[in-house]
């Protein structure tokens, strides 16, 4: 069963939030033809990688990650998790390979996860993966040198709303799923998000293009938002923002046109009003995607590490 909200928060109208629906699908096709990394990837000294790494099962079914870990030093080290983007139906793990080898080069241990995409499984399934793989990191600390109580999740785009979920939906029963290590927590210490989507009640009731919404949200919350509203609600990491949540650093173009930038101002909003730790990188003049690639890409890589070391304290 899903969690009962009030009415009023269902149907409530976030101010100022405009949606440009049609990128979303834009998205999902970039996602597919997937852009030239710039700058391109390549495994920094001091770092091992270790690929296809399975993290959960499902019956025959196997996601798995891919590990970016420092070559030496007994640790523990923090974590980050790291989740790619393409609209909820398209992307694969290596869109934040360069992030993840990054920080593994300065003392972290990194996963990239795939995850089940809407066309195979609608929602919730994408926050079982996420919460599997959050699980998996803590049932395999002692192995791969991690704290295990020391885990960030960080994602862009459709990725930026899953890690989102993470940080605002902790222990949540009804979200854990069955994907393996059950004993352990799937709370994560820190989130950053990159241009995340965190109300989808406030992206359909401000959409011009709904049919771009279709294409987009309605095969990944598996429904419109009259059908199942309480789906809707409960899958946007806002209606969650409560005292519990972890710091949280949002990381957004000010000219977005797919994700709204006043998504994250209102993200940060809801967050600080219950005392939580909330930052927010603006990037002037920027659209979607605008951390992966110059002039934004090292800038938002240290911020997000100084970020990190200071919630950390490394």
């Amino acid at each position: 069963m899903f969690a009962k909200f009030p009415k009023s928060r269902i149907w409530r109208s976030a101010s100022g939030v405009l949606l440009a629906c049609a990128v979303l699908a834009a998205g999902m096709r970039g996602a597919r033809g997937q852009q030239p990394e710039d700058p391109p990837f390549k495994l920094p000294p001091g770092v091992s990688a270790e690929s296809n790494v399975v993290y959960a099962r499902y019956g025959s079914r196997e996601l798995q990650l891919d590990l970016y870990s420092p070559s030496s030093g007994a640790g523990p080290f923090p974590g980050v998790i790291f989740i790619h983007g393409g609209g909820w139906s398209a992307g694969n793990r290596n869109a934040f390979r360069r992030q993840a080898a990054y920080l593994a080069s300065h003392g972290f241990v990194c996963a990239t996860i795939e995850y089940r995409l809407s066309k195979e499984a609608p929602y919730p399934a994408a926050m079982y993966d996420c919460k599997a793989s959050v699980r998996w990191m803590r049932a395999n600390a002692a192995h791969n040198r991690l704290n295990p109580d020391e885990i960030a999740a960080s994602g862009g785009s459709a990725g930026g709303h899953l890690a989102a979920m993470l940080g605002t939906t902790g222990d949540v029963r009804s979200l854990e799923g069955d994907g393996g290590n059950a004993r352990f927590s799937s709370r994560v210490q820190a989130v950053v998000a990159f241009n995340g989507v965190f109300d989808f009640v406030s992206l359909w009731s401000r959409t011009k293009q709904p049919q771009a919404v279709r294409d987009a949200v309605l095969p990944f919350l598996g429904g419109a938002l009259d059908q199942i509203p309480e789906v809707w609600l409960e899958a946007s990491p806002v209606a969650h923002a409560g005292i519990g949540c972890p710091p949280f650093l949002l990381l957004h173009g000010t000219a977005d046109k797919t994700a709204p930038y006043q998504q994250s101002l209102e993200m940060q909003k809801a967050l600080q009003d219950v005392g939580v730790r909330a930052e927010l990188y603006a990037a002037q003049g920027a659209d979607h995607g605008f951390f992966n690639r110059p002039p934004y890409f090292e800038p938002t890589l240290l911020r997000m590490e100084q970020f990190l070391r200071s919630i950390f304290n490394r």
